[in-house]
């Protein structure tokens, strides 16, 4: 069986959401405040967390970032905040995934497979490409002995394209991997992040990370000596 954190307020939703999962051997503990979020996860040790935003006490958004300094435990985003720059801090404060309300039960079900699933793929062992080293299990990444900080969404960006180094990622590659999406055209969070992990690695050029025109991006791997 698997543990979930449901980090929800309104207690006929959280009521329904617990009642369906546990139809599918999903262990669920409800907590209602975001004040209390982070000391119920030190005690539960949940495999999951489904997050709201608007909670008393503390913001979704303060929440999901508390949680995601302390674990790599795969959030998705439950909320009826609409607002793309609202989609766009969670991911980048952490989540793994942002769905709104309302939600078929079966969809909620299936976005939770798939992040468990995304979750044991990622697991395998370390990426080591000249002196920099991609750990996945600890989401760690160094480069000639020094850690570069990353947030979430950079590491599993920057995983994404250490693991295909040498090829050609496409936004839309990139977004399935990330967030089980397709790229619309209009998202700019990729190029955002690209854009963040350059400087971590003082890539002004571009020539570690490389953008290929009309194609997507690829991680050079003779630039990592």
């Amino acid at each position: 069986m698997q543990g979930v954190m449901l980090v929800e307020d309104d207690a006929r939703l959280a009521a329904l959401v617990k009642e369906y999962l546990e139809q599918y051997d999903y262990v669920v503990d409800v907590v209602t405040r975001g004040d209390q979020a982070l000391a119920r996860f030190r005690d539960l040790e949940p495999d999951l967390v489904i997050l709201d935003l608007t909670l008393p006490g503390v913001d979704g958004l303060v929440v999901c970032r508390q949680l995601r300094q302390l674990s790599a435990v795969p959030i998705l985003i439950l909320t009826a905040r609409e607002d793309a720059f609202d989609e766009v801090s969670g991911l980048e404060q952490g989540a793994d995934d942002y769905v709104n309300k309302p939600v078929q039960p079966r969809v909620l079900l299936a976005r939770l497979r798939a992040l468990q699933r995304r979750g044991s793929a990622a697991a395998g062992s370390d990426i080591v490409i000249g002196q920099l080293r991609v750990s996945r299990e600890n989401r760690a990444v160094h480069w000639r002995g020094q850690e570069i900080a990353m947030n979430s969404a950079e590491f599993k960006l920057f995983a994404i394209l250490a693991d295909a180094a040498g090829k050609v990622m496409s936004r839309n590659d990139i977004l399935v991997k990330m967030r089980g999406i397709e790229f619309d055209g209009l998202d700019r969070s990729i190029d955002n992040c690209i854009s963040r992990l350059r400087r971590k690695f003082d890539d002004g050029a571009a020539e570690r990370i490389k953008t290929v025109w009309g194609e997507g991006y690829l991680l050079t791997p003779s630039a990592w000596e």
